[in-house]
């Protein structure tokens, strides 16, 4: 196939910039989490840290330094971005990395972007200083329905209408992160599919075909329909039913996957994890593939939980089994998702680094180009 035959997708994670006020409660020194990457030390002996950027400590709000990001992610065969996209108080946060950058890159055509939106409540995570207080919520996300059509009516007019904006079969794509917490907000889930209609709906009044509803899916789940404590459960495929969700991809592996160690040996649950959704769901899987995961720099103690093994070859054939996935299933959208772009924090990335180089670019390369 020619190098236009499958969409790759690679979430951008946006906080490697400096440039939203309120990032500086957690990153004091100005210049988003690479706050944490740049200190990021070494927790035991053996321990495959720090990790340098070859890029730099770049300011991805910056159109340059965007250009530049997307020429490297289309000459190695990412064609779309999934950005992470947050509101909280009522307001959006972390979107000057979308806005200002992507949106502002002279060559946004060569890479499309969609939003996953990432409505988990916020604890002390991204604050190294603090992260040992994971109980406490600094900024919850749920809403409730008037605060969801204000988000709705935004993201048509600021993004879905774009000519960069991915579409499935000419509708916006428009991912949820979590599930639960949207149920919880709009009061259930007749309350949630009721939202979702009109959601549709208003979508269609703007002069779109549409819209597509993907859902971020971790282990199979259960979900209170009522949105009281104590109501009717249902399983996450049931949910999925109900509220008429398009289509199914992961974020990461460790929402569903033992990983702490190595990676061949996870992969031979992921592709177990595949064959599952497909018997359970009746709505297309788009596979994934995580680079990795170690999220000990955002944290001051050691933080059990590392992939060991992800070098580029082995990823390389983790992409490889979801390209294959893909062509077993011709009758929908040739699209992969990879965690991730720059998930520096939680060593997931794709972006060249002091130790691979352009390593994981180049398995990317390999499988969809070449």
């Amino acid at each position: 196939m020619n190098r236009n035959s499958y969409d790759v997708a690679a979430y951008v994670w946006p906080a490697y910039t400096g440039d939203e006020p309120r990032t500086r409660m957690f990153w004091p020194e100005g210049i988003g989490e690479w706050q944490s990457v740049k200190n990021a030390a070494r927790k035991f002996p053996e321990h495959d840290w720090p990790r340098k950027p070859l890029w730099g400590y770049v300011n991805e709000a910056d159109p340059y330094v965007m250009e530049m990001q997307i020429n490297a992610a289309a000459d190695h065969g990412i064609n779309v971005f999934i950005y992470d996209w947050y509101w909280y108080d009522k307001r959006p946060f972390l979107e000057q990395c979308l806005n200002n950058g992507y949106l502002k890159a002279r060559n946004n055509d060569r890479v499309q972007f969609y939003l996953m939106w990432a409505n988990h409540d916020v604890n002390h995570t991204w604050d190294i200083r603090l992260s040992h207080m994971q109980d406490t919520v600094i900024w919850e996300a749920s809403v409730d329905r008037p605060e969801f059509e204000r988000i709705a009516h935004r993201l048509i007019a600021e993004y879905f209408k774009h000519p960069s904006y991915y579409t499935i079969d000419g509708k916006p794509v428009f991912m949820i992160y979590d599930l639960a917490n949207l149920m919880k907000g709009l009061g259930g889930a007749d309350a949630t599919k009721d939202a979702f209609d009109w959601f549709r709906n208003r979508a269609v009044e703007e002069g779109l075909p549409g819209l597509h509803l993907q859902l971020t899916l971790w282990k199979e789940m259960s979900f209170n329909l009522s949105g009281i404590d104590g109501g009717k459960e249902a399983t996450t495929s049931e949910v999925v039913t109900l509220l008429g969700f398009d289509s199914l991809s992961h974020y990461q592996f460790v929402h569903f996957a033992d990983i702490d160690r190595d990676y061949e040996d996870i992969m031979k649950d992921v592709v177990k994890e595949w064959q599952r959704i497909d018997q359970t769901y009746d709505i297309p899987y788009y596979p994934h593939i995580s680079i990795g995961w170690d999220n000990n720099p955002r944290f001051q103690e050691f933080r059990p939980g590392i992939v060991r093994q992800n070098t580029p070859d082995h990823v390389q054939k983790a992409l490889q089994l979801a390209k294959q996935y893909a062509d077993e299933h011709p009758g929908q959208q040739p699209l992969i998702t990879i965690n991730s772009w720059n998930e520096w924090t939680e060593t997931s990335y794709l972006q060249p680094d002091d130790r691979y180089g352009y390593g994981y670019l180049e398995a990317v390369k390999i499988t969809f180009i070449k």
